[in-house]
């Protein structure tokens, strides 16, 4: 059955999925609005691989400034203030230790790029502090975290946005309406896809710390573990102690809109296969990963992940296809088709610019949209496009494909919460240990 103009807006208020298709939906989002035509202060924290592309985005805000720059890194501030001076923004001070920007009251956002362990600690203490919080996904290390981090929104009316940057795509925002309209039917199925060519990490060689990292700053939260020379930078992602994986590395992404695009929240079953096939080192997690999730009202989304090997679907090495009774559905971030049962293009929409996909930085048009998105949340209380509420259930999926694989490949969850049944060995899974006085709280 079609689902008209009137329950797309009403699904949409709920959700966030369609600012910018449906105009603009002003609603009270939290203590932290400035005003409209205020001024809008900036702190970005982590200024490798994505805190660029947030440098960029920022920039893009109409009255709005990068005040501070800090990481645990001391090479990257020359880049990064390069950086400014080239988009034409004031010098930044420079910040190693995060804890000295939460209480100033000279910044109004933080932007956080750091590491996945990184995200929820940061994002909370920020938000109990009243600053407006944009995260990029993953939003937590695990199950656990993300609930916290939405009590913690919930009880600070606070703004908080996820860095799923596809969600503020137009032309993703016209496909997802497109298909709650039913131009392919009754959609049933998703399926995303993620294909690269990363190369082996090798086994790492204990060394002594390098001068220019705070090591032990760098963990913060997460239990302390000897220095080798293959974590820093990009590859603690593939270690439990720091990272969650490639499904929550770019899975997330495509899962999103997948679930968007259904119109489905929390699945009763998680399964999940593969491995480490490619390469044989450090890599913890599965450079091969295929993922499903059961809801109920008979529909599915399937998550295929191939780390190292990028064979691509329909010339793309990331995406989502969603199948109906009528047609599919292809959507990337770079525009959308709509075909028929013949396989015959019925629709296609450009994407507005451009969006880099496989590289480790992603920036793009979509990055400018979502972040002016956000800032228009701080300054007038618009919608957000990816609240914190809705963007955790995005989040808490491919968390519970990584508990799958790890707990004999098939976890059952309530569809209700997300919550894990009958499996002690996987509702351990759901919460990580902490290094001593960093567990986050309430």
């Amino acid at each position: 059955m079609k689902r008209n103009r009137r329950d797309f807006i009403k699904k949409s208020a709920t959700t966030g999925i369609a600012v910018v298709a449906l105009g603009p939906q002003l609603f009270s989002i939290g203590k932290n609005v400035i005003g409209a035509n205020d001024h809008i202060r900036f702190a970005v924290i982590g200024l490798n691989s994505r805190g660029g592309a947030l440098i960029n985005a920022i920039a893009s805000v109409p009255n709005a400034s990068i005040t501070h720059l800090c990481d645990v890194d001391s090479r990257v501030f020359a880049k990064r203030q390069k950086q400014l001076d080239n988009l034409g923004l004031p010098k930044a001070i420079q910040v190693e230790d995060f804890r000295t920007l939460i209480d100033n009251k000279d910044i109004d956002a933080i932007a956080i790029a750091t590491p996945d362990h990184w995200h929820t600690p940061m994002a909370i203490l920020g938000a109990k502090a009243g600053k407006a919080v944009y995260v990029e996904k993953p939003c937590c290390h695990n199950p656990a975290e993300g609930e916290l981090l939405v009590q913690v929104r919930n009880k600070y009316n606070a703004i908080i946005q996820m860095g799923n940057q596809q969600r503020s795509g137009p032309s993703t925002i016209e496909g997802v309406q497109d298909i709650h309209d039913g131009i392919i039917g009754r959609a049933y199925m998703g399926k995303a896809w993620y294909s690269n060519q990363r190369g082996s990490i090798g086994i790492g060689k204990p060394s002594a710390v390098p001068d220019w990292l705070n090591w032990d700053l760098f963990q913060g939260p997460a239990p302390r573990r000897p220095y080798k020379d293959n974590i820093v930078h990009y590859n603690w992602h593939w270690f439990w102690n720091w990272g969650t994986g490639e499904i929550n590395n770019n899975g997330t992404h495509e899962i999103d809109i997948c679930r968007y695009a259904l119109g489905v929240d929390y699945p009763k079953r998680v399964t999940s296969s593969g491995g480490r096939y490619h390469f044989q080192d450090d890599w913890q997690f599965y450079d091969t990963q295929v993922a499903s999730f059961e809801f109920e009202d008979n529909k599915m989304i399937t998550w295929e992940g191939k780390s190292c090997n990028n064979m691509q679907y329909f010339d793309r090495g990331r995406g989502v296809t969603i199948h109906g009774t009528e047609g599919t559905a292809l959507l990337d971030r770079n525009g959308y088709t709509a075909y028929n049962m013949d396989n015959q293009v019925i629709k296609y929409v450009s994407g507005e610019g451009n969006s880099n996909t496989m590289d480790k930085v992603g920036g793009g048009s979509l990055d400018n949209i979502h972040m002016n998105n956000f800032a228009s949340a701080i300054r007038k209380g618009t919608l957000l496009n990816s609240d914190i509420r809705d963007g955790y259930i995005s989040n808490l999926m491919p968390h519970l494909g990584n508990i799958a694989q790890e707990c004999g490949g098939s976890i059952d969850t309530d569809p209700r919460n997300g919550h894990i049944l009958n499996n002690e060995q996987a509702l351990a899974m759901w919460h990580r240990d902490y290094e001593p006085g960093w567990a986050p709280s309430l």
